[in-house]
């Protein structure tokens, strides 16, 4: 048994960000004291933007109108699908009791949280998508507030199909506003909107410290990095479409590392051939970032069995993940470690990140071992209840009164003695 590197990565996605987090306790400091106004100056200073933040409404009904039909109609058959899953999600949750002993009962609750702040990233790609997969969910969750930012373009504001997006999504309000004094807005409340209690949606590596930094005042649904793929193969697949998802994943930045995975020596030899090929078909600025992300942090692996591709997923706990080999139920029983995964040449990330349902919100950077993506049951909290009869507290009671003060708390004794007295006193 042999796991052998065709191609091994010169960096990682643990990438040293400098000084990030230090400008970003900085900004988060002055937003936080100096309130809308500081927002304002930076997004002057960072995006060139000094109209209106928060978006007005005939705003938002114009962008539709800057859309084609099929635009409008694509959106509309994402967030569709997108709602169903999270509408399915939704069913596997609920309320629920059980008599615990004779007398006592206790139960949960599946409570939406009640503002989310959900953030759509811009930059390099306009992320309609994103828009979809946040805000859409949160809605299906049931949150009684959404606000959502993304960057604006100078002189334009938020790109209209974005916009669009956010609007058919369900948003109640719309900033004009990207990177840390975006999520800043969304956390304190600015602009005369509702403080987050969440706020969700991927970003740069400034908007995921901003995320960390506010972890605790706010919940978030998770620290991003930059996004990764894993393809995994055997004999069966082609290569070119091996290669060709391994391309659309790189095209995310120039440092998203992608990996082949492989028991078959061609295809891994055909796939190294391939790659490059197909990243300098691409537009000028896709194929530079995906020059350096196959260049920096591109994989290719060999290995002898199934399982030893298995293990090597599970070690490496990538985003996405695809398997286009034999026997899929397999692999579906097998891995343990993954955001998201793709069965098959049917089904590819590319489908997932934008249109085909479940979320693309996922865990990066080898967080999958622990934690899977956003979903329904992030904005939900699930909160616990109890009630007693007389009868039904007293063994409670006294197992309580004996438990404390075997651990040495007297006064938590002293809460179940009281119970029990006042109980032989009503029974006379």
């Amino acid at each position: 048994m042999a796991v052998t590197y065709l191609k091994r990565a010169t960096h990682t996605a643990r990438t040293d960000h400098g000084d990030v987090a230090a400008v970003v306790s900085d900004m988060l400091t002055v937003l936080e004291a100096e309130g809308d106004e500081a927002t304002r100056r930076y997004a002057q200073q960072f995006d060139q933007w000094d109209g209106e933040i928060i978006v007005a409404p005939d705003h938002i009904a114009a962008a539709a109108g800057q859309l084609s039909e099929q635009d409008r109609a694509d959106i509309g058959f994402a967030h569709d699908n997108i709602r169903r899953f999270a509408e399915a999600q939704l069913a596997t949750v609920g309320d629920t009791q059980i008599d615990v002993v004779p007398g006592l009962t206790a139960g949960q609750r599946q409570i939406p949280v009640g503002s989310v702040g959900a953030y759509v990233p811009g930059g390099r790609y306009a992320h309609i998508a994103s828009a979809l997969m946040t805000i859409t969910t949160a809605r299906v969750a049931g949150a009684r507030h959404i606000m959502a930012c993304s960057p604006p373009t100078a002189g334009q504001g938020i790109p209209p199909a974005i916009l669009y997006a956010m609007d058919l999504a369900g948003a109640d309000t719309i900033l004009n506003l990207g990177g840390v004094q975006g999520l800043a807005a969304m956390a304190f409340g600015q602009f005369g909107g509702v403080p987050a209690d969440i706020l969700v949606g991927p970003g740069n590596a400034y908007v995921a410290e901003a995320k960390r930094q506010l972890f605790g005042r706010v919940g978030i649904d998770m620290i991003a990095g930059p996004t990764d793929s894993m393809v995994l193969a055997d004999d069966s697949c082609d290569a070119e479409v091996a290669a060709t998802d391994l391309v659309s994943q790189a095209e995310h930045g120039p440092n998203s590392p992608v990996w082949l995975v492989t028991t078959d020596k061609a295809l891994a030899e055909a796939v190294l051939d391939r790659v490059p090929e197909l990243i300098e078909d691409l537009p000028a600025v896709n194929r530079d970032a995906g020059r350096a992300a196959w260049r920096d942090y591109g994989e290719v692996i060999l290995c002898d069995t199934r399982e030893e591709v298995a293990a090597k997923a599970d070690e490496v706990g990538p985003e996405h993940l695809q398997v286009m080999a034999r026997d899929l139920d397999w692999w579906l029983g097998r891995l343990r470690s993954y955001g998201s995964l793709f069965l098959g040449e049917e089904t590819t990330v590319a489908m997932g990140d934008k249109a085909s349902g479940p979320n693309h919100v996922l865990p990066t950077s080898g967080s999958a071992r622990y934690t899977g993506g956003l979903s329904v049951h992030k904005f939900l909290k699930t909160v616990t209840w109890q009630r007693a009869t007389a009868e039904g507290m007293r063994p409670v009671a006294e197992a309580t009164a004996r438990l404390s003060r075997l651990e040495g708390m007297e006064a938590h004794a002293r809460s179940a003695d009281i119970r029990l007295e006042r109980l032989k006193v009503l029974q006379g």
